[in-house]
């Protein structure tokens, strides 16, 4: 069996699974509650693993392996920051956000769930929220299509075109059809796929070398790597600096403001289920990047970059997959890259919908979805999105770790704080979110685009997030509250918060149905 022949025969077996997961969840799909948030029934196993999957993207076979290959392991400092923003997310924001956002009329999306937390704000936050989604979204949908082109590239010799469409269609299809169900399971197929995966690549590429972990390790060390950019390879101090620090400090500090992660927390069962959540998905996190990580370290021995290197570093894991693997097997490890690839995709591609259709829809209009027309306008937003999206990947002009980057800043900045906040924070302000937001969204468009140098080297979620936490604080402090309005918000916040320590679905769908009047009077901001 040719190497190509048996890939392929791997790839369509796993699309047709997705596909089939797709159809499924279609099944399951009865209203727009189900197809946006999975009628809030989402068992916490599920739920970590799709996060993990959505959250990872291809950056995490593809992306995180190229960069540690070409500069070495210091460049693993990204991941240590990330698995501890990721503990933080769940072990904080989870529980209370889960409970929070049904006691806030039952809010769907993160903006919906701001515009109902601030009563009384009118609708320029929710809309301003949703075109800002919308934006960081559609950099982000493409990095994973600029993964998914690379792919066929480097694995079949496709035109990188040709492999970014027939991602974009699969995963278009199964997001289109089963909604939230079939993109939560098949996210937790396609994280369990990666996870195996990134555990037996490296395994199986050390038994390549009769010294095995002893032999990897000195052809690493011994080798005279700086004129490719790597320099000792295997010291994650090296060349280790204060930008460097900051940089993985600030990828950990953007998961509370990443929508198609915490989403996830909204739809779980229970605030109690977020437990569970965090026990397994950061189990899955460790092994599936320390996995990474060892693949790239295994890839500077096998292809080195001075006798035998790579002309893409960010396709090291799919160069060893192909030149160790028998070709069916090797299809199926494979897949794990599409998996990883697709999986964000259709996250992002569900909250872009969501947000098009109940924020900015919703807000401009004032109309809100019904459950039938709800559902088909978002499945129409789910393919107008991916084909914007698919546009701007046409001709890649960056890395996908620079463009996966940019846009986890930009949502990082403009609703971390904001979303920290409103969980822990009464006195917070529909005015406060809105320059917050303003704020760490403009930041993080010029500061990334400024090549000046210096302090202008540290990752734009660093100054973006804390200056937009500030202006948020501030704006708040300064501004004039209606005081009913602020007193009906306390009250919801004190059962948002004994809710999340003590689960009473009665109570909570009783506050969800006894939230403000739907045109509230407006407070004097």
């Amino acid at each position: 069996m040719s190497q190509i022949t048996g890939q392929t025969i791997a790839l369509i077996a796993y699309f047709i699974i997705m596909i089939l997961i797709g159809w499924w969840g279609y099944r399951k799909t009865q209203d727009y509650d189900d197809y946006m948030l999975a009628g809030r029934k989402l068992h916490p196993i599920p739920a970590a693993l799709s996060a993990g999957a959505s959250d990872m993207s291809g950056w995490l076979l593809m992306g995180l392996p190229g960069a540690i290959y070409a500069a070495g392991l210091v460049e693993g400092w990204i991941a240590v920051g990330l698995t501890i923003g990721a503990w933080l997310n769940w072990k904080f924001i989870a529980p209370r956000l889960r409970s929070y956002t049904e006691i806030a009329r039952n809010s769907i999306t993160v903006p919906s769930f701001l515009n109902a937390r601030l009563a009384g704000t009118g609708r320029a936050l929710r809309i301003s929220a949703g075109i800002i989604f919308l934006v960081f979204f559609i950099f982000y949908i493409s990095a994973q299509l600029v993964a998914s082109g690379k792919y066929f590239e480097s694995a079949f010799g496709w035109d990188y075109i040709w492999g970014m469409i027939l991602v974009c269609v699969i995963v278009v299809l199964y997001t289109f059809a089963g909604g939230f169900i079939a993109v939560a399971w098949t996210d937790m197929a396609q994280g369990l796929l990666m996870m195996a995966a990134l555990l037996i690549v490296p395994v199986v590429t050390v038994m390549q070398f009769d010294g095995g972990v002893g032999e990897t390790t000195d052809i690493i060390n011994n080798a005279e790597l700086s004129g490719s950019g790597i320099a000792n390879g295997l010291d994650p101090f090296a060349n280790l600096t204060i930008i460097a620090v900051l940089g993985a400090i600030g990828w950990g500090m953007g998961y509370v403001g990443q929508p198609h992660i915490i989403v996830r927390f909204m739809a779980l069962r229970t605030p109690q289920d977020a437990v569970t959540g965090r026990r397994v998905g950061i189990g899955w996190m460790i092994l599936s990047v320390g996995g990474a990580v060892l693949t790239a370290v295994v890839g500077i021995a096998y292809f080195h970059p001075e006798t035998d290197p790579l002309a893409d570093p960010e396709t090291v894991f799919i160069s060893l997959t192909g030149a160790l693997f028998h070709p069916l097997i090797s299809g199926f490890i494979l897949a794990a890259v599409l998996a990883a690839i697709m999986s964000t995709i259709s996250s992002q591609l569900l909250v872009s919908s969501s947000a098009l259709v109940e924020d900015v829809y919703s807000g401009i209009t004032g109309k809100e979805m019904g459950r039938q027309s709800g559902t088909m306008w978002g499945r129409v937003a789910v393919v107008i999105t991916a084909i914007v999206a698919a546009l701007l990947s046409i001709t890649p002009s960056d890395t996908i770790l620079d463009l996966v980057g940019f846009a986890w800043a930009g949502f990082g900045s403009a609703f971390g704080p904001v979303i920290i906040l409103a969980l822990f924070w009464k006195r917070l302000t529909s005015r406060g979110a809105m320059a917050g937001m303003i704020t760490g969204a403009v930041v993080v468009f010029v500061w990334g685009n400024v090549d000046a140098g210096g302090i202008f080297d540290v990752y734009e979620m660093i100054p973006a997030f804390i200056l937009a936490l500030l202006v948020t604080w501030g704006v708040s402090l300064i501004t004039p509250y209606n005081e009913a309005i602020q007193s009906e918000i306390n009250t919801e916040f004190d059962r948002a918060v004994a809710l999340t320590k003590k689960w009473d679905p009665a109570g909570a769908k009783t506050a969800s149905g006894k939230h403000l009047d739907e045109n509230p009077p407006a407070p004097a901001q």
